[in-house]
């Protein structure tokens, strides 16, 4: 067997075993576990990321009825309350919702069951956090995934290239350039805008890893490129970049990503008669029932102009109705009344 088929089986073992890596280790992959409860042992899987349209479920199956379970949920680094919710039991499993979030929203919760007073905590290390994000199409985030793979495959096997005496860097640098220019910075941020409303988290803008780490293995194979022309011994050069991908490959994804801030996002909006909370779980609420979301906040507004025209009727008249620039103005053409009911 020719040394470039050999080389070429080396890479796909590798990018392989990097993605399978990378896949198990995130922060969103499901946590997963046992815990004896009755002598008898139950097996479980914890979701932690969502791209639901509505809310989460989460359930464990028992296959026995007389085992109960509370589900414990709250917003994730916030000093919330947990909200506990009794686990509804339905063909051999207990489960019960997590309530949906707005994109970045995370939540972090546990289970509580009881059979005949013992009980076991899910999961046993503490509290899963779970992801929400939007809805991205198929077909973008496979060929997200295919091409931002392919770019792992052709790093892989252009760094190797420095094993062969007669080198072909200067194709396989600009395949894997190409690869990793249209995966990092086309389809992901397309994918990261479908998911959270935003096309960049990286530096400048934020911490996200998985885009700085894109950045870096690209900033890397630029250099690898321009030392072909530059530099003498191009093929270290390509094999740095090649190590360096490598190790981008095999920081968890997802790691340190977008996370919403809900002391910053989430604030109290006075109506007049109650306080609504200006946020898009409001406007989700709003739209999964149906209603307008324009006309609810036109009726909100309706509800405080329609105490101040009140306020104007007693001073100004009772054909008086409109609202003029400070509360209780009267407007020409009024009649104000004045003290005693006289006018």
């Amino acid at each position: 067997m020719k040394r470039s088929a050999l080389l070429w089986i080396l890479s796909v073992i590798i990018t392989l075993a990097s993605a399978y890596y990378q896949r198990v280790t995130g922060p969103t992959y499901p946590v997963s576990g046992r815990v004896s409860l009755g002598g008898k042992e139950l097996k479980y899987r914890l979701e932690r990321s969502s791209g639901e349209a509505g809310d989460q479920p989460i359930g464990i199956a028992t296959r026995d009825p007389s085992v109960k379970g509370t589900l414990e949920w709250r917003r994730y680094k916030t000093s919330d309350d947990w909200t506990a919710n009794a686990m509804e039991y339905r063909d051999g499993a207990l489960s019960a919702n997590l309530p949906h979030q707005p994109p970045a929203g995370k939540l972090e919760y546990r289970i509580t069951l009881d059979r005949g007073g013992e009980r076991a905590a899910i999961p046993a290390e503490g509290p899963a956090v779970i992801r929400f994000k939007g809805s991205v199409p198929v077909a973008v985030l496979i060929l997200h995934v295919v091409v931002i793979f392919g770019a792992m495959l052709l790093s892989t096997r252009t760094g190797l290239e420095f094993f062969n005496k007669e080198a072909k860097l200067k194709r396989l640098t600009f395949w894997t350039l190409g690869f990793l220019a249209v995966g990092g910075l086309v389809l992901g941020p397309v994918v990261q805008k479908y998911a959270f409303g935003a096309f960049w988290t990286g530096w400048p803008l934020g911490t996200d890893l998985t885009d700085n780490k894109t950045a870096a293995a690209l900033i890397g194979w630029i250099i690898a490129a321009v030392a072909i022309y530059k530099f003498r011994n191009p093929k270290a050069w390509a094999l740095g970049a090649a190590v360096l991908t490598v190790v981008v490959y095999l920081i968890p994804h997802s790691l340190l990503g977008s996370e919403l801030d809900y002391g910053k996002t989430i604030k109290p909006v006075k109506t007049g008669l109650q306080k609504v909370r200006e946020d898009t779980t409001l406007e989700n609420s709003v739209v999964k029932e149906g209603h307008d979301l324009d006309e609810v906040k036109r009726r909100a507004d309706v509800r405080v102009r329609r105490p101040r025209a009140r306020l104007r009727q007693e001073r100004c008249g009772p054909s008086s109705t409109s609202v003029g620039p400070a509360e209780g103005d009267c407007r020409e053409g009024d009649h104000a009344r004045l003290p005693g009911g006289t006018s």
